[in-house]
């Protein structure tokens, strides 16, 4: 498959999405494995019960896996699913001006869109889980689509100056955090998750009437991370990997290897390999968070490193099946996401399956389920590629945008 989306001829105003065929490899890939992160990330604060979900005495291989948690999923799988907004929005928006459509057609449907997602948002977060993330996309994809969208080149590079500054940050963060008392007792920091300790489910709807709207509001500063993906999607950084490949390499081995120094101690911290005194703790935690935007970048530069190699070896039509149905569930992300918020309500509260407060490790009953989840979900986005089925969300969502 060729790495640039070509045009075809159509009407004036006539919005088109850009057909199966023709859709760029790496953000699908980057977009159906970051639906594994938001698995992995949601079930362990669903079953344990806290926020970002960690097992305060760790035994066993809940150590390790705790060290990965923190390092490689919890603070990465937000910003990845951002920057996986912004550069689909840009993705959009060039496409229709490439097939002539005016401007006022294209922010109709992605105001319309993105209206619609708060909807989906709201229903998602009162009535089944109140980590989500849709409600706060639909606001900031508004906002991003009156006020930045259009902007010129040197707009856009606005987003660099908020990583220089979150680069030093990071550096006085780890500073304070290796000179700080390694020899206290504190525990991990992390708040309680109402919604998912509720013995009902009246009293968990009533938790996440007020736990939504407080998230949603919280996750409006992941406009950030939208910015930077629409960024990238300026530079086509996965469209021409060929010709962004330094930038990509880049990307990778300085965003992992930032992400990983910042949230390293935080890992070890949770995994009860390191000590640290509450104050310490609590700039550990800070310097974990922010280090998820540059893993986050480390993932998308990687998929995009990914799609240049596969689209190299082989053609669109024998990718392997692996690949295909990743892809595929990158293709109806919307649709997975609601999946997981369903499947979280069935098999973690009391009053439903309650697996988690009925297991001996409930760790590991999370990342089984979140693994489960997500396996399945890509098994069922890989028959429905099959079928040339678009996803139940994504036809709703498209039949509510398109109209006028």
């Amino acid at each position: 498959m060729s790495s640039t989306i070509r045009t075809t001829p159509a009407h004036p105003g006539a919005i088109t999405s850009v057909p199966a065929s023709e859709r760029v490899l790496a953000p699908d890939l980057a977009r159906g494995f970051a639906l594994l992160l938001v698995a992995l990330a949601h079930t362990a604060s669903i079953f344990l019960g806290n926020t970002p979900g960690v097992d305060q005495t760790p035994e066993g291989l809940e150590r390790p896996y705790f060290v990965v948690l923190f390092v490689f999923v919890h603070a990465c799988a937000l910003p990845l699913f951002g920057m996986m907004l912004g550069y689909g929005m840009v993705q959009f928006a060039n496409r229709q001006q490439e097939l002539g459509q005016p401007w006022a057609s294209t922010r109709g449907v992605l105001l319309r869109r993105h209206a619609w997602l708060l909807v989906f948002g709201a229903v998602d977060g009162v009535l089944f889980f109140s980590g989500d993330v849709l409600g706060a996309y639909g606001v900031i994809g508004v906002v991003f689509t009156l006020l930045l969208l259009r902007r010129g080149p040197g707009f856009y590079r606005i987003p660099l100056l908020y990583l220089g500054f979150g680069l030093c940050y990071l550096a006085v963060l780890r500073y304070l955090v290796v000179t700080g008392d390694t020899a206290g007792g504190a525990p991990v920091p992390s708040s309680d998750d109402p919604s998912s300790l509720a013995s009902a489910y009246g009293d968990a709807v009533r938790e996440r009437l007020t736990e939504w709207p407080i998230t949603t509001a919280v996750l409006l500063s992941s406009i950030l991370f939208v910015w930077v993906g629409a960024w990238a999607a300026k530079k086509r950084v996965l469209e021409e990997p060929e010709k962004n490949r330094k930038l990509l390499q880049t990307g990778m081995f300085g965003g992992f290897g930032i992400a990983i120094a910042a949230a390293l101690p935080m890992g070890l911290f949770a995994g009860d390999y390191l000590q640290l005194d509450a104050d310490t703790a609590a700039l550990a935690k800070s310097m974990y968070e922010g280090a998820g935007l540059f893993g986050a970048i480390g993932y998308l530069s990687l998929f995009g490193l990914v799609g240049m190699a596969l689209d190299r070896k082989r053609a669109a039509a024998d990718r392997g099946v692996v690949v295909t149905a990743i892809s595929a569930l990158g293709q109806r992300t919307l649709s997975a996401y609601l999946l997981q918020s369903v499947a979280w309500l069935i098999l973690a509260p009391p009053f439903m399956l309650g697996l988690g407060g009925e297991a001996e490790n409930p760790t590991f009953v999370a990342a089984a389920c979140g693994l489960g989840v997500w396996l399945l979900s890509v098994v069922v986005a890989y028959l429905m590629h099959r079928k040339s089925y678009r996803g139940p969300a994504e036809i709703l969502v498209r039949k509510l945008a398109y109209r006028r």
